[in-house]
């Protein structure tokens, strides 16, 4: 299975509807958790997904709402004995903050969190997922996006195979060994991306994090009557987001972090419509989100 469960999508100030960030993804036998802000434990229980499946932790940048329920994460992988070792990422300009969440309070420490701090952009991690990436945002400090790329393929196409009278065993041995062969019996098979960026100006990084991107999680406090004051405090509108999204080739765009300023979503919706034609959620806490099918 692959799908985000959004479990915040306030900014700053979190309110009755909107809990402070917190993104849930899960991608096949990994789980990465974005960006867990105050209130990210409660927010899982209603959601009805585990702390224990987490694999990997990811931090933008160290502002209160992005990561202000590391201590209540950490602490409860180890309450609950979690066998497997997490691995975090957060910009190593942060490590101090980092390390004071991960000890704010006493407790008895069993979990594996191995932290690996993200030093300088691009591939910072491999696995069975594919790829993870980070590139470097324009914020007021460092911060950094991340892109999930799982690696592109082939997919074998049976009437092919059945033509040249490839059968059983022989198709495993054919994907191995590669060759002209393989090319005339299969097709290609993109692999899935998936972007998450948060706090930022817009910026060439915004755009290559985005690149066809099959699900964009994108920030937009502000709708683009507030520019101005987007601009200010180095983060996006709804029109800014939408943008991005059409011209990288986005196919399922999701809207959050929104300011408290703002009671009707609807309008983030109209916004992100008048310039991109894809799947537009405007996310809600606690909702679900499917990666679209291959394409």
């Amino acid at each position: 299975m692959r799908e985000l469960v959004v479990l915040g999508t306030a900014s700053q100030v979190p309110i009755r509807a909107r809990n402070h960030n917190g993104y849930f993804l899960r991608w096949d036998d990994d789980v990465f958790l974005f960006d867990p802000g105050e209130g990210t434990q409660r927010q899982m229980a209603l959601a009805g997904v585990s702390v224990t499946a987490i694999t990997r932790l990811c931090v933008t940048h160290f502002h209160g709402d992005h990561c202000l329920g590391v201590p209540g994460i950490v602490q409860r992988l180890s309450l609950d004995n979690v066998a497997h070792e997490v691995v975090a990422h957060y910009p190593a300009s942060g490590a101090e903050y980092f390390a004071n969440l991960r000890r704010a309070s006493s407790f008895y420490e069993v979990a594996q969190v191995r932290e690996e701090p993200v030093v300088a952009e691009g591939v910072i991690a491999t696995g069975p997922f594919g790829e993870l990436h980070a590139r470097r945002l324009d914020h007021r400090i460092e911060t950094f996006g991340y892109q999930l790329r799982e690696p592109d393929s082939r997919r074998m196409v049976p009437e092919k195979l059945a033509e040249f009278g490839i059968t059983g065993p022989a198709v495993g041995a054919l994907q191995r060994e590669g060759g002209e062969l393989l090319e005339r019996v299969s097709e290609p098979k993109p692999g899935q991306r998936f972007a998450f960026v948060m706090d930022t100006r817009l910026c060439d990084a915004v755009y290559d994090l985005a690149e066809a991107a099959d699900l964009l999680v994108i920030e937009s406090t502000y709708l683009h009557a507030d520019a101005a004051l987007a601009e200010e405090h180095a983060h996006l509108t709804a029109r800014q987001a939408a943008r991005v999204a059409r011209e990288s080739g986005v196919r399922t765009l999701v809207l959050t972090h929104f300011s408290q300023r703002y009671d009707d979503l609807s309008l983030f919706h109209e916004e992100a419509a008048a310039e991109f034609d894809g799947e537009i959620v405007v996310a809600t806490d606690l909702a679900r989100v499917r990666v679209p099918r291959r394409r």
